[in-house]
């Protein structure tokens, strides 16, 4: 059973960076396609980013392209968000998940998710 946890959320100016974290316990992400999403208050949950099982492809959601990198460390069994350029529009709850096959910015293409982690960006 995959267990996943997101560390690294927190309070950030419009501007700044941040690098979200998702590490797994009792499997090898390395075997998975992972995605983030978020969740605003009061929207729907939103795909935002995922790396292919293979770790040779990435895909970004239009709000977030060129602002956003996902990354992964096989070693860590670990990967990462890292978010520069934050707006107080991505302000949400950030998941990370494992898909059942393949990348997909569908909710339901996943099977295991962590606790969530909140990110905040005001001034």
């Amino acid at each position: 059973q995959v267990q996943l946890v997101e560390p690294g959320g927190g309070l950030v100016q419009p501007g700044g960076s941040l690098r979200l974290s998702c590490a797994a316990s009792g499997s090898t992400l390395g075997y998975y396609a992972i995605g983030w999403f978020r969740q605003a208050p009061g929207k729907e949950r939103e795909g935002v980013s995922c790396i292919s099982s293979r770790r040779d492809s990435t895909y970004y959601a239009d709000s977030v392209k060129g602002r956003f990198t996902i990354s992964s460390d096989n070693a860590k069994n670990t990967v990462y968000l890292q978010m520069n350029s934050l707006k107080p529009e991505d302000t949400a709850v950030y998941y990370c998940a494992t898909a059942i096959t393949l990348c997909s910015f569908d909710g339901y293409e996943y099977n295991h998710w962590g606790q969530g982690t909140q990110v905040t960006v005001s001034s």
